[in-house]
Protein backbone atom coordinates (compact mmCIF):
# COMPACT_ATOMS: atom_id res chain seq x y z
CA UNK A 1 0.00 0.00 0.00
CA UNK A 2 1.32 3.44 -0.94
CA UNK A 3 1.67 5.79 1.99
CA UNK A 4 0.15 9.28 1.89
CA UNK A 5 2.79 11.99 1.91
CA UNK A 6 1.36 14.55 4.32
CA UNK A 7 3.31 17.32 2.57
CA UNK A 8 0.88 16.86 -0.33
CA UNK A 9 -2.04 17.95 1.88
CA UNK A 10 -3.05 21.51 2.72
CA UNK A 11 -5.10 22.15 5.87
CA UNK A 12 -8.44 21.21 4.27
CA UNK A 13 -7.09 17.98 2.79
CA UNK A 14 -5.24 17.03 5.99
CA UNK A 15 -8.39 17.59 8.01
CA UNK A 16 -10.28 15.26 5.66
CA UNK A 17 -7.49 12.69 6.09
CA UNK A 18 -7.88 12.68 9.88
CA UNK A 19 -11.67 12.63 9.76
CA UNK A 20 -11.45 9.56 7.50
CA UNK A 21 -9.32 7.95 10.21
CA UNK A 22 -12.03 8.72 12.77
CA UNK A 23 -9.85 11.35 14.46
CA UNK A 24 -10.86 14.80 15.69
CA UNK A 25 -10.24 17.95 13.66
CA UNK A 26 -7.66 19.29 16.13
CA UNK A 27 -5.24 16.57 15.00
CA UNK A 28 -4.72 18.67 11.85
CA UNK A 29 -3.43 21.62 13.87
CA UNK A 30 -1.20 19.41 15.99
CA UNK A 31 0.45 17.68 13.05
CA UNK A 32 0.86 20.82 10.95
CA UNK A 33 2.60 22.55 13.85
CA UNK A 34 4.97 19.61 14.20
CA UNK A 35 5.80 19.58 10.49
CA UNK A 36 6.02 23.29 9.71
CA UNK A 37 6.67 25.01 13.03
CA UNK A 38 8.91 22.44 14.68
CA UNK A 39 10.41 20.86 11.59
CA UNK A 40 9.60 17.34 12.78
CA UNK A 41 9.19 14.62 10.14
CA UNK A 42 9.15 11.54 12.45
CA UNK A 43 5.73 10.62 13.78
CA UNK A 44 7.33 8.97 16.83
CA UNK A 45 8.58 12.41 17.93
CA UNK A 46 5.09 13.98 17.85
CA UNK A 47 4.62 13.53 21.57
CA UNK A 48 1.17 15.12 21.96
CA UNK A 49 -0.30 12.42 19.69
CA UNK A 50 -1.38 9.16 21.28
CA UNK A 51 0.94 6.20 20.76
CA UNK A 52 -1.75 4.27 18.83
CA UNK A 53 -2.23 7.22 16.46
CA UNK A 54 1.50 7.59 15.96
CA UNK A 55 1.73 3.91 15.11
CA UNK A 56 -1.19 4.18 12.70
CA UNK A 57 0.33 7.21 10.97
CA UNK A 58 3.58 5.34 10.61
CA UNK A 59 1.69 2.62 8.73
CA UNK A 60 -0.46 4.86 6.54
CA UNK A 61 1.49 8.06 6.00
CA UNK A 62 4.91 9.62 5.63
CA UNK A 63 6.56 13.03 5.54
CA UNK A 64 8.87 12.66 2.55
CA UNK A 65 10.98 15.57 1.39
CA UNK A 66 13.14 16.00 -1.69
CA UNK A 67 16.89 16.21 -1.07
CA UNK A 68 19.09 19.29 -1.23
CA UNK A 69 22.29 18.80 -3.23
CA UNK A 70 25.19 21.00 -4.28
CA UNK A 71 24.51 24.25 -2.42
CA UNK A 72 26.13 27.18 -4.21
CA UNK A 73 26.75 30.65 -2.82
CA UNK A 74 27.09 33.70 -5.04
CA UNK A 75 29.45 36.57 -4.32
CA UNK A 76 26.33 38.74 -3.79
CA UNK A 77 24.85 36.40 -1.16
CA UNK A 78 22.38 34.62 -3.43
CA UNK A 79 22.07 30.90 -2.70
CA UNK A 80 21.11 28.17 -5.15
CA UNK A 81 20.33 24.56 -4.36
CA UNK A 82 20.08 21.62 -6.69
CA UNK A 83 17.08 19.64 -5.42
CA UNK A 84 16.94 15.93 -6.20
CA UNK A 85 13.56 14.29 -6.76
CA UNK A 86 12.39 10.71 -7.03
CA UNK A 87 13.27 9.26 -10.43
CA UNK A 88 16.65 10.97 -10.76
CA UNK A 89 15.56 14.42 -11.94
CA UNK A 90 16.80 17.59 -10.28
CA UNK A 91 15.33 21.06 -10.09
CA UNK A 92 16.80 24.32 -8.80
CA UNK A 93 15.67 26.60 -5.97
CA UNK A 94 17.12 30.07 -5.31
CA UNK A 95 17.21 32.33 -2.24
CA UNK A 96 17.86 36.04 -2.76
CA UNK A 97 18.66 38.04 0.41
CA UNK A 98 18.12 41.79 0.52
CA UNK A 99 18.19 44.34 3.32
CA UNK A 100 14.42 44.41 3.75
CA UNK A 101 13.42 40.93 2.59
CA UNK A 102 14.50 37.42 1.74
CA UNK A 103 12.92 36.00 -1.42
CA UNK A 104 12.75 32.30 -2.22
CA UNK A 105 12.24 31.36 -5.86
CA UNK A 106 10.70 27.90 -6.20
CA UNK A 107 10.08 25.61 -9.17
CA UNK A 108 6.78 23.99 -10.17
CA UNK A 109 7.82 21.62 -12.99
CA UNK A 110 10.81 19.51 -13.98
CA UNK A 111 11.92 21.57 -16.95
CA UNK A 112 9.16 23.57 -18.62
CA UNK A 113 6.26 22.72 -20.90
CA UNK A 114 6.75 26.00 -22.78
CA UNK A 115 9.49 26.95 -25.21
CA UNK A 116 10.38 30.59 -24.56
CA UNK A 117 13.47 31.27 -26.63
CA UNK A 118 15.30 33.48 -24.11
CA UNK A 119 15.08 31.09 -21.13
CA UNK A 120 17.60 28.39 -20.18
CA UNK A 121 14.93 26.32 -18.41
CA UNK A 122 12.94 26.05 -21.64
CA UNK A 123 15.96 24.61 -23.41
CA UNK A 124 16.04 21.68 -20.95
CA UNK A 125 12.79 20.23 -22.24
CA UNK A 126 10.03 18.93 -19.96
CA UNK A 127 9.63 15.83 -17.83
CA UNK A 128 6.67 16.19 -15.44
CA UNK A 129 4.81 18.37 -12.96
CA UNK A 130 6.02 18.58 -9.39
CA UNK A 131 3.79 17.27 -6.63
CA UNK A 132 2.57 19.59 -3.90
CA UNK A 133 5.08 17.91 -1.58
CA UNK A 134 7.91 18.67 -3.99
CA UNK A 135 6.86 22.32 -4.26
CA UNK A 136 6.30 23.01 -0.56
CA UNK A 137 9.26 20.77 0.22
CA UNK A 138 11.54 23.34 -1.42
CA UNK A 139 10.27 25.94 1.05
CA UNK A 140 10.63 23.58 4.03
CA UNK A 141 14.18 22.62 3.07
CA UNK A 142 15.31 26.16 2.32
CA UNK A 143 13.79 27.42 5.57
CA UNK A 144 15.85 24.93 7.56
CA UNK A 145 18.99 25.24 5.44
CA UNK A 146 18.93 28.97 6.22
CA UNK A 147 18.75 28.23 9.93
CA UNK A 148 15.08 29.09 10.14
CA UNK A 149 14.26 26.54 12.82
CA UNK A 150 10.93 27.38 14.36
CA UNK A 151 8.29 29.25 12.38
CA UNK A 152 8.21 32.96 13.12
CA UNK A 153 11.76 33.55 12.00
CA UNK A 154 11.71 35.44 8.74
CA UNK A 155 14.74 34.49 6.71
CA UNK A 156 12.19 33.83 3.96
CA UNK A 157 9.79 36.77 3.85
CA UNK A 158 8.62 36.36 0.23
CA UNK A 159 8.04 33.40 -2.07
CA UNK A 160 7.84 33.61 -5.84
CA UNK A 161 6.86 30.78 -8.18
CA UNK A 162 9.32 31.99 -10.80
CA UNK A 163 11.64 29.00 -10.91
CA UNK A 164 11.53 26.15 -13.38
CA UNK A 165 8.20 25.52 -15.09
CA UNK A 166 4.81 27.14 -15.79
CA UNK A 167 2.84 27.04 -12.51
CA UNK A 168 -0.58 27.31 -14.14
CA UNK A 169 0.02 24.10 -16.08
CA UNK A 170 0.37 22.41 -12.68
CA UNK A 171 -2.72 23.99 -11.12
CA UNK A 172 -3.83 20.93 -9.13
CA UNK A 173 -0.58 20.76 -7.16
CA UNK A 174 0.35 24.44 -7.07
CA UNK A 175 -2.85 25.66 -5.36
CA UNK A 176 -2.44 23.50 -2.20
CA UNK A 177 1.20 24.64 -2.05
CA UNK A 178 0.06 28.28 -2.24
CA UNK A 179 -2.39 27.55 0.58
CA UNK A 180 0.39 26.15 2.76
CA UNK A 181 2.67 29.10 2.05
CA UNK A 182 -0.03 31.39 3.47
CA UNK A 183 -1.45 29.18 6.24
CA UNK A 184 -0.59 30.31 9.78
CA UNK A 185 -0.09 26.65 10.69
CA UNK A 186 2.56 26.38 7.97
CA UNK A 187 4.60 29.34 6.67
CA UNK A 188 2.13 32.14 7.38
CA UNK A 189 3.01 34.55 4.57
CA UNK A 190 0.53 37.20 3.47
CA UNK A 191 -1.04 37.05 0.01
CA UNK A 192 1.02 40.10 -0.95
CA UNK A 193 4.21 38.17 -0.23
CA UNK A 194 3.39 35.13 -2.36
CA UNK A 195 3.66 35.69 -6.11
CA UNK A 196 2.78 33.33 -8.93
CA UNK A 197 4.43 34.05 -12.28
CA UNK A 198 2.79 32.85 -15.48
CA UNK A 199 3.52 33.18 -19.17
CA UNK A 200 -0.19 33.73 -19.72
CA UNK A 201 -2.32 30.57 -19.46
CA UNK A 202 -5.50 32.59 -19.83
CA UNK A 203 -8.22 30.08 -18.78
CA UNK A 204 -6.30 29.22 -15.62
CA UNK A 205 -5.78 32.86 -14.63
CA UNK A 206 -9.58 33.06 -14.34
CA UNK A 207 -9.61 29.75 -12.48
CA UNK A 208 -6.91 30.90 -10.06
CA UNK A 209 -8.90 34.02 -9.17
CA UNK A 210 -11.77 31.77 -8.03
CA UNK A 211 -9.63 30.06 -5.39
CA UNK A 212 -6.78 32.45 -4.56
CA UNK A 213 -5.75 36.09 -4.57
CA UNK A 214 -1.98 35.76 -4.39
CA UNK A 215 0.01 38.36 -6.26
CA UNK A 216 0.21 37.76 -10.00
CA UNK A 217 3.22 38.36 -12.24
CA UNK A 218 3.06 37.90 -16.00
CA UNK A 219 6.03 37.12 -18.25
CA UNK A 220 5.16 39.60 -20.97
CA UNK A 221 8.41 40.46 -22.80
CA UNK A 222 6.79 42.00 -25.88
CA UNK A 223 4.17 44.71 -26.51
CA UNK A 224 2.57 43.18 -29.63
CA UNK A 225 1.43 39.77 -30.79
CA UNK A 226 3.87 39.42 -33.68
CA UNK A 227 6.93 39.79 -31.47
CA UNK A 228 5.48 37.90 -28.50
CA UNK A 229 4.64 34.96 -30.77
CA UNK A 230 8.39 34.65 -31.39
CA UNK A 231 9.57 35.11 -27.80
CA UNK A 232 6.72 33.39 -25.92
CA UNK A 233 5.11 30.81 -28.24
CA UNK A 234 2.18 30.38 -25.81
CA UNK A 235 0.97 33.72 -27.17
CA UNK A 236 -0.15 31.97 -30.36
CA UNK A 237 -2.75 30.19 -28.25
CA UNK A 238 -3.64 33.06 -25.93
CA UNK A 239 -2.97 36.40 -27.68
CA UNK A 240 -2.44 39.67 -25.85
CA UNK A 241 -6.05 40.84 -26.05
CA UNK A 242 -7.17 37.73 -24.15
CA UNK A 243 -4.28 37.98 -21.70
CA UNK A 244 -5.04 41.62 -20.87
CA UNK A 245 -8.71 40.81 -20.28
CA UNK A 246 -7.81 37.95 -17.93
CA UNK A 247 -5.37 40.10 -15.97
CA UNK A 248 -7.92 42.91 -15.65
CA UNK A 249 -10.41 40.40 -14.27
CA UNK A 250 -7.82 38.97 -11.86
CA UNK A 251 -6.93 42.33 -10.34
CA UNK A 252 -10.53 43.59 -10.11
CA UNK A 253 -11.42 44.29 -6.51
CA UNK A 254 -7.84 43.78 -5.29
CA UNK A 255 -6.70 47.40 -5.58
CA UNK A 256 -4.34 48.93 -4.54
CA UNK A 257 -2.54 45.77 -5.63
CA UNK A 258 -1.18 45.55 -9.17
CA UNK A 259 -0.18 43.10 -11.86
CA UNK A 260 3.59 42.82 -12.15
CA UNK A 261 4.73 42.63 -15.77
CA UNK A 262 8.10 40.97 -16.40
CA UNK A 263 9.89 42.29 -19.44
CA UNK A 264 13.31 40.85 -20.38
CA UNK A 265 15.47 43.40 -22.18
CA UNK A 266 16.88 41.92 -25.41
CA UNK A 267 19.31 44.01 -27.43
CA UNK A 268 17.73 45.17 -30.68
CA UNK A 269 14.71 42.89 -30.25
CA UNK A 270 12.17 44.46 -27.87
CA UNK A 271 13.97 47.47 -26.38
CA UNK A 272 13.26 50.41 -28.72
CA UNK A 273 11.43 53.64 -27.88
CA UNK A 274 8.59 52.45 -30.12
CA UNK A 275 8.31 49.22 -28.09
CA UNK A 276 8.10 51.26 -24.90
CA UNK A 277 5.27 53.38 -26.29
CA UNK A 278 3.46 50.25 -27.50
CA UNK A 279 3.76 48.79 -24.02
CA UNK A 280 2.20 51.90 -22.48
CA UNK A 281 -0.77 51.57 -24.83
CA UNK A 282 -1.09 47.83 -24.21
CA UNK A 283 -1.25 48.11 -20.42
CA UNK A 284 -3.76 50.95 -20.56
CA UNK A 285 -5.47 51.46 -17.21
CA UNK A 286 -4.60 48.06 -15.68
CA UNK A 287 -2.99 48.70 -12.27
CA UNK A 288 0.59 47.79 -13.15
CA UNK A 289 4.19 47.55 -12.12
CA UNK A 290 6.78 46.81 -14.81
CA UNK A 291 9.95 44.89 -13.99
CA UNK A 292 12.62 45.36 -16.64
CA UNK A 293 14.93 42.34 -16.54
CA UNK A 294 18.38 42.60 -18.11
CA UNK A 295 18.80 39.42 -20.17
CA UNK A 296 20.93 36.81 -18.41
CA UNK A 297 23.00 34.80 -20.90
CA UNK A 298 23.26 31.01 -20.97
CA UNK A 299 25.09 28.60 -23.31
CA UNK A 300 23.82 28.72 -26.92
CA UNK A 301 21.63 31.76 -26.19
CA UNK A 302 20.75 33.65 -29.35
CA UNK A 303 20.26 37.03 -27.64
CA UNK A 304 22.36 39.76 -26.03
CA UNK A 305 21.52 41.97 -23.06
CA UNK A 306 20.33 45.48 -23.88
CA UNK A 307 22.95 48.10 -22.98
CA UNK A 308 22.39 49.91 -19.65
CA UNK A 309 21.64 53.25 -21.33
CA UNK A 310 18.98 51.61 -23.52
CA UNK A 311 17.34 50.01 -20.47
CA UNK A 312 17.44 53.35 -18.64
CA UNK A 313 15.78 55.17 -21.54
CA UNK A 314 13.08 52.48 -21.83
CA UNK A 315 12.39 52.85 -18.11
CA UNK A 316 12.26 56.64 -18.33
CA UNK A 317 9.68 56.53 -21.14
CA UNK A 318 7.42 54.25 -19.09
CA UNK A 319 7.89 56.26 -15.92
CA UNK A 320 7.12 59.53 -17.70
CA UNK A 321 3.71 58.09 -18.58
CA UNK A 322 2.94 57.18 -14.98
CA UNK A 323 3.90 53.48 -15.02
CA UNK A 324 5.75 52.28 -11.95
CA UNK A 325 8.87 50.77 -13.49
CA UNK A 326 12.00 49.26 -11.95
CA UNK A 327 15.05 47.63 -13.44
CA UNK A 328 15.63 44.33 -11.69
CA UNK A 329 19.10 44.02 -10.23
CA UNK A 330 20.80 40.91 -11.59
CA UNK A 331 21.54 38.55 -8.69
CA UNK A 332 23.39 35.25 -8.61
CA UNK A 333 24.68 35.45 -12.18
CA UNK A 334 28.05 33.95 -11.20
CA UNK A 335 26.29 30.71 -10.09
CA UNK A 336 23.70 30.66 -12.93
CA UNK A 337 20.96 31.58 -10.47
CA UNK A 338 19.70 34.71 -12.21
CA UNK A 339 16.32 35.04 -13.89
CA UNK A 340 16.11 32.74 -16.93
CA UNK A 341 19.25 30.76 -16.06
CA UNK A 342 17.84 27.86 -14.01
CA UNK A 343 18.46 24.52 -15.69
CA UNK A 344 18.60 21.69 -13.15
CA UNK A 345 19.07 18.15 -14.49
CA UNK A 346 16.07 17.15 -16.58
CA UNK A 347 15.38 13.83 -18.25
CA UNK A 348 13.53 15.37 -21.18
CA UNK A 349 10.50 13.40 -22.31
CA UNK A 350 10.05 15.89 -25.16
CA UNK A 351 6.38 16.43 -24.44
CA UNK A 352 6.26 20.18 -24.66
CA UNK A 353 5.36 20.26 -28.34
CA UNK A 354 2.37 17.99 -27.87
CA UNK A 355 -1.09 19.41 -27.07
CA UNK A 356 -1.02 20.63 -23.45
CA UNK A 357 -3.62 19.51 -20.95
CA UNK A 358 -4.03 21.60 -17.85
CA UNK A 359 -3.58 19.83 -14.50
CA UNK A 360 -7.02 20.73 -13.19
CA UNK A 361 -8.13 21.12 -9.62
Amino acid sequence: MNKVNLLDLDRTALQAFFLDLGEKRFRTEQVMKWIYHEGVTDFAAMTNLSKPLRARLDQLAEIRLPQLLQPRLSSDGTRKWLVQLAGGNCIETVFIPEEDRGTLCVSSQIGCILDCTFCATAQQGFNRNLSTAEIIGQVWLAHHALGGGRAGSREISNIVLMGMGEPLYNFRNVVPALNLMQDDLAFGLSKRRVTLSTSGVVPTIYKLREVSDVSLAVSLHAPNDALRNQLVPLNRRYPLSELMAACSAYIKGLQPRRITWEYVMLDGVNDSDAHARELITLLGDIPSKVNLIPFNPFPQARYRRSPPDVIDRFRQILTAHGLTTVTRKTRGEDIEAACGQLAGQVQDRSRRHRPVRMSAA
